[in-house]
C-alpha cells in the first residue's frame, strides 16, 4: 500500500513519470489492438470478480486477499473513498470505455458508481470509507484500527459524516457528473445530493469545513475539533470549486430538474464559485507574513492548529498552491483582484526560506512558520503509541518526523515567473477562452479522467498525456499480466495488525523519526521486504497506458 497519503493530483502525477519506464527487450514488438483490448478485459475482469467487494475496492490487496489496506488496513467488507480507491477505479473503467467503446468497462464503472451511492452519506458526500456490512462494523473498524493508527488522528474516531479530505468527495461526485454526462440518468439525483452537499456546506464568507455536516466532537488528546475550520489542506477549496465548474459548465439548467434538483440553478451555484475563490483573497494575511495556513479560524480568518502535528502557524507549501490557484482565478475571470497580492506572498516565501545549512535534499522552506515572529517551527514526537506518545513543536530542525514533512520543496522563482506573465497581458486576454466566461451547460468534460491530473482548464479536450508511452509499453504490459488477471506489483508498504490498545507507558525502542511506532501501532510503514500483490494505483496507471497506445499519437 501507498506509505504516504495518496491523493488523486499525487497519483496522476505518477501516471507521466510511468512514460519513461524502459520497454523490456523481449516485448519490443507492437501488439495489434485485439491483444491489447484482450489484455484491458482480463485485468478488469479480475477486479470486477476478484479483488471487488459490492462493486467497491480498496488500494491493496495480497495475492490470497488475506490482508488489504486503503490508507489503513481494511476489513474484508470495506471498500475506500479516498483516491486511489473506488471512485479513481470507476473513472478508469469509464475512460477505458471511452477509448474502446467496450460495455464491459462502463458496467464495471457503473458497479463502481453504485457503491459509492450505496454508501453515500445523506447530507450527499462521502467519508474515507464505506463499510458494506453496515454501520456497527464501520464503528468496530474505527474503535480498533482507526483509534490505534498513531499518526492517523482523522481515523481516531467515528464522525459519522462526510469529508472533502483528499478529494474524496470531489472524485466520486465527479464520476456521478461523468456518468449523468453519459447519458446514465440513474445517478442524476446522487449528483445532486453530492452538489448540494458542497454548497450546503459553504460558509456565508465562502470557505468550506473538512467535515460536514458538524457533530459534537471532543476534539483530538484534548485538543479543540478541526473539522469545522476553512480548509485549504489537500485543496479542499480548490476540489469544490473544480467540481463546481465542471457541474455548472457542462450542465448549466439541466441539474434542476426533478424533487432532488429544486434550487440547484445556474445562479446559485456561479454565486458559490464566486464566494469560494473571493475566500482565497479574504484569509490571506497581512504583510509581511501574507500567506495562509492549512485551515482558517471561519470568523476571525486566522491560521488555527488541527491535527496535534499541525500548530497554529502560516505553511509555506498551502501558500505556494493558494498562489497557484489566484493565478488560475485570474485566468478563469479576467479579474485582477485574484493577482493584486501575489507578490507580497511571494515576498514573503522569499522571506522564510531556509538558510544554505538546511538546504539538503532539495528542499527550500520549512513547512511551518509561526505568526508573529515569522519563526519556523519543527515538529518532533515522543512515545511509543497514540496511548502514551505526543507530537510537539519547537525551534530544533533535527530529527524531525518522517511521516509529516517539516520542510518543503518550492519553486517560488517559477511562481513569479508565471505571475508576471500573466500580469503582463490584458484580463481579456488572460480570460480568453475561459470557459467560465461561456454561457452555462455549453462545455463538456475532458474525455479521460485518469490519464493525467485533469482540471477545468482541460474542458473540451481529450485530457491526454504530454508524450506517449515508452516504445513496447503495451506488450510489456500485456506480458506482465499475470495467469490471475493482474500486474503484481510490490507492496512497499504494510502496517501492524490490530492487537489491542497500547501500553501506558512507552515500550522499548525509538519512534522520534519511525513512520510507525511500537506493535500496538496499526499505521502504515515502509517495509524493506515488500510482496508482490495486487495494486488499484498499478491497474489505473497501467490501463492509461494501454489507453494511450489504443488512442495513438496526441494531435
Amino acid at each position: 500500500m501507498s506509505a504516504i497519503r495518496l491523493n488523486r493530483r499525487t497519483l496522476l502525477a505518477t501516471a507521466t513519470a510511468a512514460l519513461a519506464t524502459p520497454a523490456l527487450s523481449q516485448t519490443a514488438a507492437s501488439p495489434d489492438r485485439d491483444a491489447i483490448l484482450t489484455t484491458m478485459k482480463r485485468a478488469t475482469a479480475f477486479m470486477t470478480d476478484e479483488a471487488a467487494v459490492e462493486g467497491g475496492y480498496v488500494w491493496t490487496y495480497l495475492p490470497d486477499f488475506s490482508r488489504r489496506w486503503g490508507e489503513l488496513e481494511a476489513a474484508t467488507t470495506m471498500i475506500w473513498v479516498q483516491p486511489p480507491g473506488t471512485g479513481t477505479m470507476g473513472h478508469a473503467f469509464l475512460d477505458a470505455f471511452h477509448a474502446t467503446g467496450d460495455r464491459q468497462f462502463l458496467d464495471a464503472a457503473k458497479s463502481a458508481a453504485d457503491a459509492l451511492v450505496r454508501g453515500q452519506h445523506p447530507a450527499g458526500g462521502w467519508n474515507y470509507v464505506i463499510d458494506t456490512a453496515g454501520e456497527d462494523s464501520l464503528r468496530q473498524w474505527y474503535a480498533t484500527y482507526g483509534q490505534n493508527a498513531w499518526r492517523m488522528e482523522e481515523f481516531h474516531r467515528y464522525h459519522g459524516n462526510a469529508t472533502f479530505d483528499d478529494a474524496g468527495t470531489s472524485e466520486a461526485a465527479q464520476l456521478m457528473l461523468r456518468l449523468v454526462v453519459q447519458g446514465e440518468r440513474a445517478y442524476l439525483v446522487p449528483l445532486q445530493r453530492a452538489v448540494r452537499f458542497v454548497l450546503d456546506s459553504q460558509y456565508e464568507n465562502g470557505g468550506w469545513p473538512q467535515r460536514f455536516p458538524f457533530v459534537e466532537d471532543g476534539g483530538v488528546h484534548g485538543h479543540a475539533d478541526y473539522t469545522r475550520l476553512i480548509t485549504f489542506n489537500d485543496d479542499v477549496a480548490g476540489e469544490n470549486l473544480e467540481f463546481l465548474i465542471f457541474v455548472l459548465q457542462t450542465l448549466g439548467d439541466r441539474l434542476a430538474s426533478g424533487r432532488e434538483g429544486r434550487g440547484l440553478i445556474p445562479a446559485r451555484i456561479l454565486w458559490a464559485i464566486r464566494r469560494g475563490m473571493d475566500i482565497f483573497l479574504a484569509t490571506q494575511q497581512p504583510a509581511p507574513q501574507a500567506g495562509w495556513g492549512l485551515q482558517h479560524f471561519p470568523d476571525t480568518l486566522r491560521p488555527a492548529p488541527a491535527r496535534t502535528y499541525e500548530p497554529e502557524a502560516l505553511t509555506t507549501h498551502t501558500t505556494a498552491n493558494n498562489v497557484q490557484q489566484l493565478l488560475n482565478f485570474y485566468q478563469l475571470t479576467g479579474d485582477r483582484k485574484y493577482i493584486a497580492r501575489v507578490p507580497e506572498a511571494l515576498d514573503w516565501l522569499d522571506s522564510v526560506a531556509l538558510p544554505p545549512e538546511l538546504r539538503v535534499n532539495g528542499r527550500t522552506h520549512p513547512t511551518f512558520i509561526e505568526p508573529g515572529t515569522n519563526q519556523p517551527w519543527y515538529i518532533h514526537r515522543r512515545g511509543s503509541n497514540v496511548v502514551n506518545g505526543e507530537y510537539y513543536a519547537d525551534r530544533n530542525p533535527n530529527d524531525t518526523l518522517v511521516h509529516y514533512g517539516s520542510f518543503r520543496t518550492l519553486n517560488v522563482a517559477g511562481l513569479r515567473a508565471r505571475y508576471a506573465t500573466l500580469a503582463a497581458q490584458a484580463p481579456e486576454q488572460v480570460s480568453a477562452g475561459s470557459p467560465f466566461l461561456a454561457r452555462p451547460g455549453t462545455k463538456t468534460l475532458p474525455r479521460y479522467f485518469t490519464l493525467r491530473d485533469v482540471s477545468w482548464q482541460d474542458m473540451g479536450t481529450a485530457g491526454r498525456r504530454p508524450r506517449p508511452p515508452a516504445a513496447g509499453r503495451a506488450a510489456e504490459l500485456i506480458v506482465s499480466l499475470n495467469a490471475q488477471g493482474y500486474w503484481p506489483t510490490p507492496l512497499t508498504a504494510t502496517s501492524n495488525p490490530y492487537i489491542g490498545p497500547g501500553p501506558a507507558t512507552p515500550t522499548g525502542g525509538e519512534y522520534r523519526i519511525t513512520r510507525v511506532g511500537d506493535l500496538h501501532d496499526t499505521s502504515p510503514w515502509n517495509t524493506d521486504y515488500p510482496v508482490e500483490g495486487v495494486s488499484t494505483e498499478s491497474f489505473v496507471r497501467n490501463m492509461g497506458d494501454l489507453i494511450e497506445v489504443l488512442e495513438g499519437p496526441a494531435g
